[in-house]
């Protein structure tokens, strides 16, 4: 009997790959669970009407195979009956499951599957893989982030809000947030340090000041996009940390300026949007690369066709484009220990340029490098940037693809802290 000594039977038992839980596409009889001939199994099949009878999903009903088709190999490996299990069976059952819980977590946690996956290589039911993965990841994360000497902070959407009514007094509130907060390790190895929900200073400052006074001491340099929210947060609790912008951000805000003028005019002048047959719409593209990373003949055929264009047109799009270029003469001297007298100058044809155009989008431009510009000059010493932190939103976004999105946000923290951690746990799969 298995009950009189499992210790020394369970070290040897191999779990037979018999059986299998077969979809049927039948509304009234969606699953069946067959035996290693192929036959299917009568009290599994009783209780599978059982549930459709209680008005149970498709979905409920798989769960409840996948359980029950483990159970089964189970007995069949040791040769005993379904009615003939006692209850000694089943506590050395769980022993073995606990075993095979902790490599399903595992799976899930360090080798990047999903749950769906980890659940059908190793014939478990969904809720007991995640089950398996919360306690994994609830051991192997640790529970406080080693200092950092530089430190992400971007914002990145998960999915739709939620909203609650309060009944005392009659307002909707936010029960989910549509944004995430990510801290991002951007020298180190840690990857994600932390994620809080919701866009706002004070989730910033609450994560931080959960950190002790030795690590928010250690942060030298934050890198953030052009976000006050974050600039205040930091400002308040690590007023000794110097606060870079990230370039992209700034050479988006270029083209976009840029595009925002060639739609202008054209607006204005043709009385309608850009559409084929329009040059300055068909040169979209081209004039939002930079020409520093374009040949000299293509740089002077784009100036061509500018100077093509009717004048009320032409003209207002090649300064635009002009200040962008300028914009991004000036971006490029980072990681080249720029003089002083240098960035000067770069700056000054800048304003220069933005001044004497009179367009109401270089105005705003120039004002928005005028207010950053501190953060900016600190970008242009150092040369961090904040691709660490867009690189873990892609890692994020990926997850949730893979997951079809997630209903739970402490759920989703914790699957992306997962994935964004396996280079420092050394979990990362080189293939």
């Amino acid at each position: 009997m298995l009950g009189r000594d499992p210790e020394r039977e369970l070290a040897s038992f191999v779990l037979p790959e018999a059986g299998q839980l077969a979809e049927t596409g039948d509304r009234w009889r969606p699953f069946v669970l067959l035996d290693a001939d192929g036959v299917e199994i009568e009290p599994v099949a009783a209780f599978f009407a059982e549930l459709l009878a209680c008005d149970k999903s498709a979905a409920t009903i798989r769960s409840y195979g996948m359980d029950l088709l483990r159970w089964w190999r189970f007995l069949w490996g040791w040769g005993i009956a379904w009615d003939r299990a006692v209850r000694s069976d089943a506590r050395a059952r769980k022993r073995l499951t606990t075993r095979l819980r902790a490599v399903a977590g595992a799976a899930v946690a360090d080798q990047g599957r999903t749950v769906v996956q980890a659940a059908r290589d190793y014939a478990l039911s969904w809720p007991v893989v995640a089950a398996a993965f919360t306690s994994h990841a609830r051991a192997v994360l640790p529970a406080q982030p080693e200092p950092v000497q530089a430190l992400g902070i971007d914002e990145i959407r998960r999915g739709q809000p939620r909203w609650i009514l309060d009944e005392a007094t009659g307002i909707w509130q936010t029960a989910v947030d549509r944004w995430h907060v990510d801290f991002v390790d951007l020298p180190g190895k840690q990857g994600l340090l932390g994620q809080v929900e919701g866009r706002t200073a004070q989730a910033v400052i609450d994560w931080l000041a959960d950190r002790d006074q030795a690590w928010r001491d250690a942060v030298q340099y934050v890198a953030i996009d052009m976000c006050t929210i974050f600039k205040s947060a930091i400002r308040r609790v690590l007023p000794q940390a110097t606060l870079v912008v990230d370039h992209f951000h700034l050479v988006q805000l270029a083209n976009q300026t840029l595009t925002e003028v060639r739609r202008r005019v054209t607006v204005t002048h043709r009385g309608r949007r850009g559409r084929k047959d329009n040059r300055e719409w068909e040169l979209r593209n081209r004039l939002t690369r930079s020409a520093a990373r374009m040949r000299g003949e293509h740089v002077d055929a784009l100036l061509d066709e500018l100077s093509n264009l009717p004048r009320v047109i032409g003209a207002p799009i090649t300064v635009a484009w002009n200040a962008k270029e300028d914009l991004l003469d000036l971006l490029a001297t980072a990681r080249t220990r720029p003089d002083r007298e240098q960035v000067r100058d770069l700056l000054y044809r800048f304003y220069r340029r933005c001044a004497d155009a009179d367009l109401p989008e270089l105005q705003r431009l120039a004002t928005t490098v005028e207010t950053w510009w501190p953060e900016i000059l600190a970008f242009l010493h150092t040369g961090i940037t904040n691709a660490g932190s867009e690189g873990t939103n892609r890692v994020i976004k990926t997850i949730a693809r893979d997951a079809y999105g997630f209903r739970n946000p402490g759920n989703q923290r914790l699957r992306t802290r997962c994935a964004t951690t396996r280079r420092a746990r050394g979990h990362l799969d080189a293939r």
